[in-house]
């Protein structure tokens, strides 16, 4: 049976922008500190080095009843029995991913543009992606911002869930806060943090002040 993902804070790994903790320590901290959607993210690992991270993640997420995403690799979603998948726009066609994963497993799709967003819902994805709304360093080849104009179009247009991305950070929050999407996510806000727990405490804040 498909998992729904919870709303609220939606965390991802991020290895290089974590302070020189490894993704399982900081996703110990970020499970103790109450995340209830986690994504693993990790550009630079072999595949081996992905799968046995994922693999002590995934008994982690089924110990605290967090929901599990992992990023681009099908085979360890199939693996480790993840509760989705996420892909981006040069990753595997909706459609093909959902041939190989089938209908258990949730799809989410980046988005950049009003024409993507409708074409995800259309093929089939369980929620979008929705940014960069700000700039952001995570990764390379990152798409230029497409700020708050396009999450309000998502809002306003997209059925399925919209998950905020691209820069977010504590005192830009509210201002995303309040266009309701269904997550937003934080990558580094969290991850490079003195504090995980804090940080994950002041971001929750505000955003229960806009549920």
């Amino acid at each position: 049976m498909k998992k729904q993902m919870p709303k609220g804070l939606y965390a991802i790994t991020a290895e290089n922008f974590s302070n020189g903790k490894d993704n399982i320590t900081v996703v110990k901290e970020m499970l103790d500190a109450g995340i209830k959607v986690l994504q693993y993210r990790d550009k630079y690992k072999t595949k081996l080095e992905k799968f046995r991270q994922c693999e002590i993640i995934r008994k982690l997420t089924l110990d605290y009843n967090v929901f599990f995403v992992i990023n681009d690799d099908i085979d360890i979603v199939l693996s480790v029995e993840s509760d989705g998948l996420h892909l981006g726009q040069d990753d595997s066609p909706i459609i093909k991913a959902r041939e190989i994963v089938g209908c258990d497993v949730n799809i989410g799709v980046s988005t950049h543009s009003p024409k993507q967003a409708l074409l995800a819902a259309e093929q089939g994805a369980d929620y979008i992606g929705v940014g960069p709304i700000y700039k952001t360093f995570t990764k390379s080849n990152v798409a230029d911002p497409v700020g708050l104009d396009y999450l309000d179009f998502c809002v306003k247009n997209i059925k399925i869930p919209k998950v905020a991305i691209g820069g977010i950070k504590i005192p830009n929050l509210a201002g995303v806060c309040v266009y309701k999407p269904c997550n937003i996510c934080m990558v580094t806000e969290i991850t490079a943090a003195e504090s995980i727990a804090l940080a994950i405490k002041k971001a929750k804040e505000v955003l229960n002040d806009y549920c």
